[in-house]
């Protein structure tokens, strides 16, 4: 049955486990609780290994650490004297976090990663010509350990985790076996249903997957056999290794498969963007504005999801963290509020969406003919606000010059008549110009309620002006007043 949440992850590791001198402290051991308690958060999902370890002491798999000394970096000795001074004082580090979630009135989700795990015959992996998941020897190994978490501990539900990779590559089955194994990997996925309901007093059961459905196919993933044969209550869609926030995820498809069935979908808000800095050099992370956000919180709950999930939030979480996992959970707490929807750029970095994404685009040469066309979500009904302040769409261009002729339509309107002003593409302005940023105060012309479609094509360049131009971002800047506007 479908269940509205607010979910928030934590790894274990880089905001827990790697920071604390041995002998930890309760107070610190308990920390990842007490880091949401007080917000919107209603579930916790933990993260029970890195796929090099367990980080609790399991009796089935291997404890993270133990085969690591001596130790050569102060994050792995952090952790394993972490958790050690906790067993030897009689605690059980995972047990802590359970009992402080439940002290805290929150549900307690072990999330397990399935793409590798600690002391696995590296032979067996995908990436040194092993076939992984189709090996019973892997299949039954990972079934103890997810029958270890069930039984032996009082989480609520078990979460599995299958997009620890980013999804383009290979991870549990060899392109070959895909076909003959993603039955095995569904009946897999099966028996663990079972064995979390069949536990005394229940539990909730699911999966975080990849966005797109041909991704998930592609690593033996058949989520619509999992969905129409109730074998998980929620699924979580997302890109692990590429973890930047996107509006615009292309999840339509999962809600109304998942929905057929009774199933939650919770949408993930990742924790960073690209860089918004227009330059040569390469991006770098920056962490999502609230306004950011919470455009893309609207635009989940406007497409369907059941509820939102997060992690990774600046830490220590400050005013602004918590302010926003309050009114996370509640979307009618961010009714016109201030929103930044945008069009998500690929980083200039080696990862990916793993789906694609639509920035930046190179338009090669000047011709009318040659329009470019992007699609975007907007949950506010703009048209309709009596609120509604300023509305600012901002496109920046590289190689772009003041002469250039271009044609820019919203949802087939042309922008010619709204205000524009310009400003430099990039935050350093004693470098050479790059671009320009075209800033749009949007009046007659207004972005609909659901997806819009933005067309540009460059028309025509000045004398001896040739070579491309490249747009690089597209922002939606809602910003609202607390009184009625006048137009």
């Amino acid at each position: 049955m479908r269940k509205q949440r607010t979910i928030y992850h934590n790894d274990a590791r880089h905001y827990y486990l790697w920071l604390y001198d041995p002998p930890m402290r309760l107070k610190d051991a308990r920390r990842p609780i007490d880091d949401v308690v007080g917000t919107g958060v209603d579930t916790f999902s933990y993260c029970v290994q890195r796929g090099d370890g367990l980080f609790y002491p399991s009796r089935v798999g291997l404890v993270f650490g133990s085969d690591k000394q001596p130790f050569t970096n102060s994050i792995t000795w952090h952790a394993w004297h972490a958790m050690q001074s906790l067993i030897e004082r009689g605690f059980d580090p995972l047990q802590i976090l359970i009992d402080r979630a439940h002290e805290k009135g929150l549900e307690f989700w072990s999330d397990l990663r399935l793409a590798t795990y600690g002391g696995i015959d590296p032979g067996l992996e995908i990436a040194q010509g092993g076939r992984y998941f189709a090996e019973p020897e892997v299949r039954d190994h990972l079934a103890a350990i997810a029958e270890e978490l069930v039984c032996s501990y009082p989480a609520d539900g078990l979460e599995l985790d299958f997009t620890i990779a980013n999804g383009s590559r290979a991870s549990y089955l060899r392109p070959e076996d895909v076909e003959a194994y993603t039955p095995v990997i569904s009946d897999w996925v099966a028996a663990r249903a079972d064995q979390v309901r069949r536990r005394n007093g229940g539990g909730t059961i699911g999966a975080r997957i990849y966005p797109v459905e041909e991704l998930n196919l592609r690593q033996g993933l058949d989520v619509r056999t999992w969905l129409a044969a109730g074998l998980v209550d929620f699924v979580v869609p997302m890109i692990y290794e590429y973890n930047r926030l996107d509006p615009n995820m292309p999840i339509d498809w999962l809600i109304e498969a998942a929905h057929e069935f009774d199933v939650s979908v919770y949408g993930m808000l990742q924790p960073t963007v690209p860089a918004q800095e227009v330059s040569l050099s390469s991006d770098s992370r920056v962490y999502a504005t609230s306004e950011q956000l919470r455009a893309t919180a609207a635009s989940f709950w406007s497409r369907g999801v059941d509820g939102l999930y997060t992690w990774f939030m600046r830490w220590p979480h400050g005013d602004a963290e918590r302010a926003f996992l309050a009114e996370m959970g509640d979307p009618d707490l961010s009714e016109e509020k201030n929103r930044t929807y945008f069009v998500l750029r690929r980083s200039q970095e080696e990862d990916n969406p793993g789906y694609g994404a639509p920035l930046p685009i190179t338009i090669p040469r000047a011709d009318p003919d040659d329009r470019r066309t992007l699609e975007f979500y907007v949950a506010d009904d703009l048209s309709a606000s009596e609120h509604l302040s300023k509305l600012t769409l901002s496109i920046k261009i590289t190689n772009l010059i003041m002469g250039d002729v271009l044609t820019i339509l919203l949802n087939g309107q042309s922008l010619l008549g709204q205000s524009l002003t310009r400003d430099f593409a990039h935050n350093t302005p004693h470098l050479a110009p790059r671009g320009l940023d075209l800033r749009f105060q949007l009046r007659d012309v207004l972005p609909r309620r659901g997806w819009n479609t933005l067309q540009l094509s460059l028309d025509a360049r000045p004398a001896l002006m040739e070579g491309n131009i490249k747009v690089e971002q597209i922002e939606l800047a809602v910003e609202y007043s607390p009184y009625p506007s006048v137009r």
